[in-house]
This record gives C-alpha cells, structure tokens and sequence, in this order.
C-alpha cells in the first residue's frame, strides 16, 4: 500500500510539473506574440509618423495663394545652379538647362507655371541679348536668378538697373564670381525680401577662387487682380 500510494504521489506530481510546463510554453508564445504586435504597431507609428515633405523640399508649407520655391546658386565652375518652383525642377545640371553666369527662370505670377528658362554668359559673352531679354519681361512675371561660375564681368549698369527695378539689392555689388540668388517680380512695388549674395574673397572662400554656395528657400505671394 505504501509503495502505491508513493507511485501515485510521483505521478501526480509529474501531471502537475508537466501541466505547469505546457501552460509556461503557452504563456510565453502569447506573450512573445503580444510583443512583436508591440513592436510591428510601433514601427507603424513612427513610419507614418515621419516629418511630412513640403514643395520643393522647403522647411515648411506655404500658406494658399503663395508658390513655393527653392534655389541654389552654382558650386565653383563644377555643379550648376537648381531653381524649384511649386514642385517642378526649372533649372538644373540634370536638365541640362544651365551655363555660365545668370540663370533665369521665369514663373506666371497668377498660375505659377513656368514661361521660360535662359542662361547668359557673363564672363566670354555679349550682356546686349541679356538686356533686351530683362526689357522682355512682362508684368505680373515672377523672376528667379542664380549666378553659376561668374555672373558678373560682363554685367552694364543698364543691365544692373533693370534687375534692380524687379526687386534686387545686391546687384549693384555683383562682382567677379560672387555667389548670388535672387526671385523678385517685373512691376514689384518694394525691393525683394529674397535675395543671398556671398562676396569672392579668397581668405573666406570655400572652393579654390569661388566662395561657398548660396540657397534660399520662400513663399512668393501669388500675383492677384
């Protein structure tokens, strides 16, 4: 009777050991599965959670009834300059689209589609076609420009008048591979709040002979009736 009892005794405590280590088993698969769901929603979170993208890649958005725009100036003689507008790439090195001295861009005031693209020479061209292309421009025309190499030996005070009249300031201290942007207006009424110029200055320069890129980014106020 002893031995029988002592059987059964060794039994039920190998149904109990082998009971707790099934519902152990179970316990910790649901939990490893509860944590994985933890850890699937999380990466959920933080992929819909991520900073949004605004136009042209700017900081933030811009308020209706402004476009959106960014630009940067040339790199030495190496990268051209980029002019954005509303999401559209206007000017670029990978459009192929852009030369030695002052890119041009220009943008519909009402619609924000863009008119035309030009560069000019202003280091080994003639600035006379520059002139009648500035004198071209129409009213109520967005103007962006970009300096790519030298913007400037070619440049007449005519030609420096007529891009102070859309907006500019620093114009008339363009100098020899000075780094500058700018996006003013053909009939603007005040001068330009848009506008990076970095001086040629060989004790400050970035590159060997031509200073640091220029970028600016904003949001022009759509031309209204």
């Amino acid at each position: 009777m002893r031995m029988a009892g002592a059987i059964k005794l060794v039994v039920a405590v190998a149904v109990f050991l082998l009971t707790f280590y099934v519902i152990s088993q179970v316990f910790e698969i649901k939990l490893d599965s509860n944590l994985g769901n933890l850890f699937a929603r999380s990466a959920l979170q933080i992929a819909y959670t991520k900073p949004p993208r605004y136009k042209c890649g700017i900081s933030k958005a811009c308020p209706e009834k402004h476009f959106a725009f960014k630009m940067a100036s040339g790199a030495a003689n190496v990268v051209g300059p980029k002019i954005c507008v509303e999401d559209n790439i206007l000017m670029s090195g990978v459009k192929n689209n852009v030369g030695r001295g002052i890119n041009v861009a220009l943008v519909n005031g009402k619609t924000g589609e863009a008119l035309r693209t030009e560069y000019f020479d202003m280091w080994g061209g003639d600035v006379a076609p520059f002139i009648e292309f500035l004198k071209s421009i129409q009213d109520g025309t967005i103007v962006l420009m970009g300096t790519y190499d030298d913007g400037a030996t070619k440049l007449t005070n005519e030609a420096r008048l007529l891009i102070a009249a859309l907006g500019s300031t620093a114009i008339s201290n363009l100098d020899f591979r000075d780094n500058w942007v700018f996006c003013g207006g053909k009939g603007i009424k005040t001068k330009s709040p848009f506008e990076q110029h970095i001086k040629n200055n060989k004790d400050t320069n970035k590159y060997e002979g031509w200073p640091e890129v220029v970028e600016m980014e904003g949001c022009i106020p759509q031309k209204q009736d």
